[in-house]
């Protein structure tokens, strides 16, 4: 029988004990723990933010035995009564992997929060582009299921990377939202195919081409990205080399979730500019060219009466792969290139900029 409401109660205090309730597994190391507060309380929050849990792990992992670890609440204020967080337990994992292990229906853990200030109520804009991978699904959920739960129909292009189809998290649950409204939009990719289950969405690692196609209008969204930090990065590096206004890109880290603006990181990311002087030298043909950052090796090589082999000129067939020996450059691909060909020096002529003096054997 459901307990009954008490709707005199208050909002949840900034720590409180919390009884798990329900815990419903997700995925491959990946479960859904829903809490309500033994004191009635309501919880009051924005989605995307986090909380912080006392987990008391086993002393002999941990000297004291408990852990403090904060995890973004994947539920959505919308619905008050309880809250719940999704975890994915890695192969260092100490606390998510002893939620897995033994945080079940009745256990009470002490929770502080909620904090952060990766949030779509801080942004309010009519278009939303959420790009996440991995558990960095969770505070797209949060944000998704408040925008289901307004009662308006909201205008997401909800963009998620996995290793394979088995570890989307959320995944059926999303699709029933999307069937419902047509302003949601799913896009997702993956690396990895699983035998005898037909895959129908995108394959590969998330690139500019991609997203061009998965979000024609992304010039025109308000952009939210969660995930590990090389993906972050590389989601960055495709929106500066798109022409995306910054100002209205945010992200949350997966090991340093933010509680303040003042703690906000500042991106400083490669940014060809086209004031800075650089020179490619193509030591095969003794030519050495100056030029700016924001030229591509290619087309150095072009004016300088070089050939480079090339074919699609935006980093995808791989035509134009060179070796550099010297310098650095900027180069953001398609998938025209491994990471051990880039580890031996090799990069794509037509997408890299030379960061100053830069060599290549041509």
């Amino acid at each position: 029988m459901a307990k009954q409401v008490n709707w005199t109660a208050k909002p949840w205090a900034d720590s409180e004990q919390l009884e798990c309730t329900m815990v419903v597994p997700e995925s491959p190391d990946t479960a859904t723990f829903t809490f309500r507060a033994p004191s009635g309380a309501w919880f009051d929050y924005q989605p995307g933010q986090f909380i912080t849990l006392d987990l008391p792990v086993d002393p002999k992992n941990v000297p004291g035995g408990n852990v403090q670890r904060t995890y973004t609440i994947s539920s959505s204020p919308s619905r008050p009564l309880s809250i719940s967080v999704t975890v994915k337990a890695q192969k260092t994992s100490i606390g998510t992997r002893w939620m897995l292990d033994h945080l079940k229906p009745g256990v009470r853990i002490k929770a502080y929060g909620p904090s952060g200030i990766f949030s779509s109520h801080r942004h309010p804009a009519s278009k939303y582009l959420f790009i996440s991978a991995g558990s960095g699904i969770t505070p797209m959920m949060s944000m998704t299921t408040w925008a289901w739960d307004s009662g308006e129909m909201p205008d997401i292009v909800f963009v998620h990377a996995a290793r394979k189809p088995s570890e989307i998290i959320f995944r059926d649950r999303l699709v029933q939202l999307a069937s419902r409204v047509p302003g949601l939009q799913l896009r997702f990719t993956v690396e990895e195919h699983e035998p005898y289950h037909a895959w129908h969405g995108f394959s590969g690692r998330l690139n500019q081409i991609m997203l061009g196609l998965m979000a024609p209008d992304y010039l025109d969204r308000e952009v939210f990205c969660c995930g590990p930090e090389p993906f972050m990065q590389a989601v960055r590096d495709m929106l500066n080399a798109l022409g995306f206004d910054m100002n209205r890109y945010h992200q949350e880290s997966f090991g340093a979730p933010v509680t303040t603006e003042a703690e906000a990181p500042v991106l400083d990311d490669v940014v060809p500019d086209a004031t800075a002087g650089a020179s490619i030298t193509f030591a095969t043909s003794g030519v050495t060219t100056p030029c700016a950052e924001t030229d591509t090796v290619l087309a150095v090589a072009k004016r300088s009466g070089l050939n480079i082999p090339s074919g699609c000129t935006f980093g995808l067939c791989g035509t134009c792969k060179i070796r550099k020996t010297g310098g650095e450059v900027h180069m953001v691909h398609n998938g025209g290139i491994s990471d051990d060909d880039i580890a031996e020096g090799y990069i794509l002529a037509c997408c890299s900029h030379p960061m100053g003096a830069v060599t290549v054997e041509v």
